[in-house]
């Protein structure tokens, strides 16, 4: 699934293609949506809280609506010019929206909803602070508690929990750890200082929106330090990279960490 860059990313390159823009045409092929029409409709922006995307307009007579969509794990938007030939399928096309001279085509959307811009917390309410967003120090306290309200509970575990902070996925999760020198399986109760790894997991992720894709090592044609690196030497300290599973028995999800690099028991404070 996308993580919180690349859904910025995404929502960056809907901005440069339809932003103040007004829509000739729309189409929307899932079920729900299937007559509706908001050709006229002026793209204000397309927002992003976590991994869900919110693409305001406003209507000529002034209406505000959100169109909410969600990537999921397969979904993408492209943007080509008008009248291109699509890459992908036409039967996997969910929602075509036509600016002059470019169509932005939803592609395989796991979620695609209408409502008015006024009530999408209706659908994003429930989200914990997003670590792309505008980050307020109110929003840190939040995340803060979230994240160490339950003790017991491993440590990337919690981060995966989009009600806790919003944003990361496995892979954030699994560079973040490693940077911060802690296990994703230690529980959260034992971790040092919860708020700086939240402070660096913020900083990756807006470095990788900059670069275009997760690079946390500095080095391109090394770009990760244990993500998906099971087996493989730590190339920190030379340590076998080890992989563990996550969350509830039919949700788990794989992380990954160098257990010299980050004990799973921190070391004493002196």
């Amino acid at each position: 699934m996308p993580e919180g860059d690349a859904v910025r990313r995404t929502a960056d390159r809907l901005d440069r293609a339809l932003g103040g823009r007004t829509l000739l045409a729309t189409d929307f092929r899932v079920p729900q949506l299937a007559t509706t029409n908001l050709a006229g409709a002026t793209v204000e922006r397309t927002a992003t809280h976590g991994k869900h995307l919110l693409t305001r307009l406003e209507q000529p007579d002034g209406r505000r609506l959100t169109l909410h969509t969600h990537l999921k794990m397969e979904g993408s938007w492209l943007v080509l010019p008008a009248g291109r030939r699509w890459p992908k399928p036409a039967h996997e096309a969910r929602v075509v929206l036509r600016v002059e001279g470019a169509d932005a085509v939803g592609f395989t959307l796991g979620l695609v909803e209408l409502l008015p811009t006024a009530d999408e917390h209706t659908v994003v309410g429930h989200l914990g602070p997003d670590l792309l967003g505008a980050w307020t120090a109110d929003d840190e306290d939040v995340a803060v508690r979230r994240l160490t309200a339950d003790r017991d509970r491993p440590l990337g575990e919690a981060l995966l929990d989009q009600t806790v902070v919003a944003g990361l996925g496995t892979i954030w999760v699994a560079e973040g750890c490693f940077v911060h020198g802690v296990s994703p399986v230690t529980p959260v109760g034992e971790v040092q200082d919860p708020r700086r790894l939240l402070r660096r997991a913020r900083l990756m992720l807006q470095t990788a929106v900059r670069q275009g894709r997760p690079v946390t090592t500095g080095d391109r044609r090394e770009p990760v330090w244990v993500y998906r690196r099971q087996r493989q030497a730590c190339r920190r300290c030379g340590t076998t990279i080890l992989a563990g599973q996550l969350g509830a028995p039919g949700r788990e999800r794989t992380t990954y960490w160098c257990p010299a690099c980050q004990p799973t028991t921190p070391p004493e404070s002196t």
